[in-house]
């Protein structure tokens, strides 16, 4: 090979490496990693709407208030076995305190609807039409900087996506187009606290202003398409409770607000 052909071949090559190391120099910096997004723009789901309780367990704690005395399946301390055995509806509608079975920690399982809409960029809302409650999901530093609030029936929660390491919305985010790769949905998870008493069920099951509720909120869709949303939901209470309470409950998406019916809290159904 002659000289020029060997200068040929070596410039080719200075090409190629060029090409292929990263810019560090002569052009810049790397580029840096992108600015955080809010909440309501990187979420990885959609829970805004209305959705509709699917009540396809435990029928006889849900559909109608269970005997006083009825604690099957719960996992109570002596205390709270003490204070339900004392459960009396009237004498909490006289108190005015017959919300106390719509609280954060079992508001999911009330049979009802319920809708979902952004407030702000960093703040979801959720209202049942049972009860008429309302939940404020906040995140981060929305979150943070709420000046402290005396303990009602929903709590202070606050809110967090959890998105897959790779592929789906987290991929999407960064700009990467992965093939073949089916996409994942995120998980919004919510941790209350700052709770006013309540129960766990309408026949007095109480849970104190120490429980903490953690709850999962994911979507799957049905053959035909049709979002439904699961939600996990742990009470913690030190007092109350000999373990955690786990719940599974189910919900479907409607399209409008069809059979909306906002309806008080009762002591009894």
């Amino acid at each position: 090979m002659g000289f020029r052909g060997w200068m040929g071949n070596f410039c080719a090559l200075l090409v190629v490496v060029s090409l292929a190391a990263p810019v560090t120099g002569y052009g810049g910096a790397p580029p840096g990693p992108l600015p955080p997004r809010a909440p309501r723009a990187a979420a990885p789901i959609d829970l805004t709407g209305y959705w509709v309780s699917i009540v396809s367990e435990e029928w006889r704690y849900r559909m109608v208030a269970p005997a006083k005395g009825d604690y099957g399946g719960m996992p109570m301390t002596p205390a709270a076995v003490s204070v339900a055995d004392k459960w009396d509806p009237a004498a909490d509608e006289r108190a005015g305190e017959q919300c106390r079975a719509y609280g954060a920690p079992i508001i999911m399982r009330v049979p009802g609807r319920f809708h979902i809409t952004w407030v702000d960029d960093n703040t979801l809302q959720m209202e049942t039409d049972t009860g008429m409650q309302k939940r404020l999901f906040r995140f981060g530093a929305t979150a943070a900087a709420q000046p402290a609030e005396p303990p009602s029936w929903q709590g202070s929660s606050v809110a967090s996506w959890e998105l897959p390491v790779l592929g789906g919305p987290l991929a999407a985010n960064l700009g990467i187009t992965i093939p073949n790769l089916k996409p994942v949905n995120g998980t919004l998870k919510v941790v209350t606290k700052n709770l006013r008493p309540g129960y766990l069920r309408k026949n007095g099951i109480p849970y104190s202003e120490n429980a903490l509720v953690t709850e999962y909120f994911d979507i799957v869709n049905d053959p035909k398409g049709t979002p439904w949303l699961l939600v996990t939901s742990v009470v913690e209470d030190p007092r109350y409770l000999r373990a955690p309470y786990v719940l599974s409950t189910h919900f479907k998406k409607q399209s409008d607000a069809a059979g909306w019916d906002p309806t008080p809290c009762s002591s009894t159904w």
